[in-house]
């Protein structure tokens, strides 16, 4: 008999561990956000505004997924906590960038630049 949970064993040979293709894809992805990371920090120094300030930390939070997943290729990371990881940081990005701009679009409620 099975256990409840195990998957089919024709989905085993689907392992994401050690495989090098993914592992390319996600040092790439990697690569790629880091250096967006680095120009939202830097357009965050320049401006010092909440709205860059929330926009970095987004991206942030996007380069934090490609560890998670670079972390799951090697082993580091289990499958599960890789998912409930990941989509907690989907939900993080996609607030983070929803509230700037929510909260600072021209006329919001306590927008500096409506006072002017």
């Amino acid at each position: 008999m099975q256990a409840p949970f195990s998957p089919p064993v024709a989905l085993t040979g689907w392992a994401v561990e050690g495989s090098l293709p993914i592992l390319a894809v996600v040092v790439v992805a990697g690569v790629g956000t880091g250096v967006l990371f680095a120009v939202s920090l830097v357009a965050y120094r320049r401006r010092r505004t909440a709205q860059y300030r929330l926009i970095a930390l987004a991206v942030g939070a996007l380069l934090a997924r490609s560890v998670v997943g670079g972390g799951t290729v090697l082993g580091v990371v289990p499958m599960p906590v890789h998912h409930l990881l990941e989509h907690s940081l989907d939900f993080l990005i996609a607030a983070l960038v929803l509230y700037a701009v929510y909260a600072h679009a021209p006329g919001a409620v306590g927008d500096d630049a409506a006072t002017e």
